[in-house]
């Protein structure tokens, strides 16, 4: 069974730092461009950053730009997300996607649906 399983999500006050990661199991995903999106309580789940395949190109929300960073582990499979700064406005699940069918490769890096593979998402609370 193929899974992505995101892990870090937690607790923490404004201003503090978090690292959420995503790990493959039961394929690879170093061909696939990667993502996180987040979802909050009574709100559409929305784009938050993607890496290309490579890793050497990244793009994010304009809400996190500068305070977040995405990166791929060495495998390419793994994917992190990087927190700073954070604010309770970032409380929400987090789930991390993957493009296996070659969808974002015309730019659309920020549509969900352009994933076809998703995990369960872990939570990550911001108090203020």
């Amino acid at each position: 069974q193929v899974q992505l399983i995101e892990s870090g999500g937690g607790l923490v006050q404004a201003g503090g730092s978090l690292r959420l990661s995503c790990a493959a199991s039961g394929r690879t995903f170093e061909t696939s461009p990667m993502a996180w999106f987040r979802q909050a309580p009574g709100k559409e789940r929305e784009f938050v950053a993607a890496i290309s395949w490579s890793g050497g190109t990244t793009w994010y929300a304009d809400s996190v730009k500068g305070r977040f960073t995405i990166s791929r582990g060495d495998a390419k499979s793994a994917l992190y997300l990087q927190m700073h700064s954070l604010k309770p406005e970032d409380t929400a699940v987090y789930y991390c996607a993957a493009d296996t069918l070659g969808n974002t490769s015309g730019g659309y890096y920020s549509y969900r649906r352009m994933y076809d593979y998703w995990g369960q998402g872990t939570q990550v609370t911001v108090s203020s």
